[in-house]
């Protein structure tokens, strides 16, 4: 998208999560895209003109980016799920669909980005420079939730999801089920690790495809051949050495998957 302009938008469907701004198509039509960057789990393309589209993918959203005149492009038989189109500069097509339409599309201006009630409150990247040990030790010092629960809370970091969390706690040896105030600083030191560890491979990988994540390619990730404990229920635990089983449990509605026997 970056260098690109926006040469028309179409609007199959008029709501997802929530309505689509009634102004998007005036707004972004003949802009140029600036930079497209991300917070949290939101992804956010900067336009010349002034204005940002804000995107969230809920549960099933994804950009699918073709040139047009590909089988995918609207044909005789569009796709059903497929709401918003945007025909960039270069034949270049960028579709997205949503089956369950919990996503989100809307456009800011691109001053109001820091401030806008959506982000504002989000907390570092876990890959960025001001997520760190001391960080981290103080602010899970301050709740008295689970570490799990704790590390989903996109206020203390953005971005972390179920999977990453539950498979950075077992590289970390640490039960999900501890008091977020209870957890050592030289733990903490090691989750930090832990965390970027289990994002970075995971990048590589280019994800997890467990249902209906795809890249903007079509194509699928693969971290979820590499989960030590996530969806393991009932397994070995893949830790040298140990002998446990991996258990799941419910926490605020999630599953957790963790070994019994070296989490603690």
């Amino acid at each position: 998208m970056t260098g690109r302009r926006i040469e028309a938008i179409e609007l199959h469907r008029l709501r997802l999560r929530t309505e689509l701004p009634s102004d998007l198509v005036g707004t972004l039509t003949g802009c140029v895209v600036k930079r497209t960057g991300r917070r949290g789990k939101y992804i956010l393309v900067d336009t010349r003109c002034g204005h940002t589209l804000l995107c969230h993918l809920g549960m099933t959203g994804q950009f699918l980016v073709t040139t047009a005149g590909e089988p995918n492009d609207a044909g005789p038989e569009p796709d059903p799920h497929e709401h918003v189109v945007l025909r960039m500069s270069g034949n270049v097509r960028i579709g997205f669909r949503d089956p369950r339409r919990f996503g989100l599309l809307d456009v800011i201006a691109t001053a109001d980005v820091p401030t806008d009630k959506r982000l504002r409150d989000l907390g570092p990247e876990p890959l960025g420079d001001d997520f760190n040990a001391s960080y981290l030790y103080a602010g899970l010092r301050a709740r008295r939730a689970p570490v799990k629960t704790a590390l989903m809370d996109q206020r203390l970091v953005a971005g972390l999801g179920n999977i990453y969390v539950c498979e950075a706690l077992w590289r970390a040896g640490i039960s999900p089920r501890r008091s977020s105030r209870r957890i050592a600083r030289r733990r903490v030191d090691r989750l930090v690790d832990a965390i970027r560890e289990t994002l970075d491979e995971a990048l590589a990988a280019g994800g997890s495809s467990l249902r209906d994540y795809h890249a903007v390619d079509g194509t699928f990730g693969t971290f979820q051949h590499r989960f030590r404990v996530y969806g393991q229920q009932g397994s070995r635990c893949p830790r040298p050495g140990c002998e446990g089983i991996v258990r799941r449990i419910v926490q605020a509605g999630r599953s957790s998957f963790y070994c019994l026997s070296c989490q603690k």
